[in-house]
């Protein structure tokens, strides 16, 4: 092992690093995306779970270590000559966790609900470059660890009590509100120059506004219902099993509109059926009651109509996700949208199309697709 430390020291990947130590937290925090990228899958599978929970306790521990480091506690012991690299570790296990859940979120088609993790990422990302102290800065520090401790949670809970609702989302912010303060009063204890930078009052007040307003999302549905993820969303002209497939008929949109399967306009021939196929991906165990909330936009009163609430249970474990459709027939012209939500009206996924009473015959060319 010193052999190899002494090799380190004289490396040229050494030298890269400390001519480019400007950059190095960013290079690690994006090093960590890029990883779980290439690697993770689903949330329920082993190996997803242990990284992440390596990426979460390493991130624990890391933080208590750097945060004494300006206390000289790690002096002339074996962690001294590590003590430079504890902000770069900070980076990476915070870009892995990060990552991960922009992974998870994006399975959904509904990018529309899950656009406010990802705003939420790049505020953070932004902040961490551009704030002079960086990681070092213990209030930014402390309060991306308390949303990415929050988010590990709401992720891992339903995993393993099998259940997925409000009330297992409140408990997993309440169980990582409390880890986080008793994390921070912890450090707040042990080191000195922490209670000389940071005031306990302030940091328990923004960690308290974090918790509330990952909260206020979740109700407005800003937040999906994690670890629920809506995998496809097709309006089709016919839905049909044969053997162990669902085969969907649609028209297919063009190749680089790539965030949706169908053609938004869908050209109507009155007494047919308008389909729409969904499947939605739930971690093993997991069952739960969905809802495919047909809506049709009304132009006088300038809002949406519910014209039908069409409801069925899932049952998770499937890669793919759970395969269900609904259909409706004799429908108005103009915009629709189908909300699929779950019993406690927190949304899946929405998927949107335009009715177009049209009685002539289709030129479109269709696409038949087995899931």
């Amino acid at each position: 092992m010193k052999r190899t430390l002494v090799k380190y020291r004289n490396s040229a990947f050494r030298r890269l690093i400390e001519r480019h130590k400007k950059y190095a937290p960013l290079i690690f925090f994006v090093g960590g995306f890029i990883f779980d990228t290439l690697t993770l899958g689903r949330v329920d599978r082993l190996y997803d779970l242990v990284v992440l929970w390596l990426h979460m306790t390493a991130l624990t521990l890391t933080l208590i270590l750097f945060n004494l480091v300006d206390d000289g506690k790690w002096k002339n012991t074996s962690l001294e000559k590590y003590e430079s690299y504890f902000p770069l570790a900070i980076q990476f296990f915070f870009g892995g966790l990060s990552s991960a859940f922009v992974i998870y979120f994006s399975r959904s088609v509904s990018h529309s609900k899950t656009i406010s993790f990802f705003v939420i990422l790049v505020a953070l990302l932004l902040a961490n470059e551009f704030l002079k102290k960086r990681i070092s800065n213990k209030y930014l520090q402390f309060s991306i660890y308390f949303f990415v401790n929050f988010t590990f949670l709401s992720f891992m809970i339903p995993v393993f009590t099998s259940k997925m609702n409000t009330t297992i989302f409140v408990v997993s912010g309440l169980i990582s509100l409390s880890f986080t303060l008793t994390l921070i009063t912890l450090i707040y204890r042990m080191s000195p120059s922490t209670r000389a930078e940071i005031k306990f009052g302030k940091i328990l007040a923004i960690i308290i506004s974090i918790y509330l307003s990952i909260n206020l999302f979740y109700v407005f549905n800003l937040i999906p219902p994690v670890p629920l993820a809506l995998e496809d969303g097709i309006v089709a002209r016919e839905v049909k099993k044969e053997s162990e497939h669902y085969m969907v008929t649609y028209e297919p949109e063009k190749w680089y509109v790539f965030w949706r399967a169908h053609k938004l306009d869908f050209k109507y021939h009155p007494g047919e059926r308008v389909y729409v196929f969904t499947s939605i991906f739930a971690p093993t165990d997991i069952e739960k009651s969905i809802i495919h909330r047909w809506q049709w936009y009304n132009p006088q009163t300038e809002t949406w109509d519910i014209v039908d609430n069409i409801d069925y249970k899932i049952a998770g474990g499937r890669d793919e996700g759970y395969r269900a459709y609904t259909y409706k027939s004799n429908v108005k012209q103009g915009e629709w949208r189908v909300e699929v939500i779950t019993k406690e009206e927190l949304v899946v996924g929405v998927i949107n199309f335009n009715i177009i009473i049209d009685d002539a015959m289709l030129e479109g060319k269709m696409t038949e697709k087995a899931f």
